[in-house]
């Protein structure tokens, strides 16, 4: 049940992110934007990990290695953020 519940939070953050970019609300390379993405798809690597599904973590673990170099970079721009 706890697994369920951090994997709809995790899914529920990607889902925020991708609706506030099609909105224009978030840009990609928005802090905010790829904190959402780079949580929400940690939080789905890991209930993957602990459920050993392949595929899953393969997919989610390259999500959030993907948000990582954006995140840094939005960080750079934005040091008092």
């Amino acid at each position: 049940m706890l697994y369920q519940f951090i994997s709809v939070v995790g899914a529920i953050l990607i889902l925020i992110a991708y609706a506030a970019n099609q909105r224009g609300r978030l840009d990609r390379r928005d802090r905010s934007y790829n904190v959402l993405n780079f949580v929400g798809s940690a939080l789905l690597a890991w209930v993957a990990i602990v459920d050993r599904r392949v595929g899953f973590i393969a997919l989610e673990s390259a999500w959030a290695l993907l948000s990582i170099p954006a995140l840094l970079a939005t960080t750079r721009k934005h040091p008092g953020t």
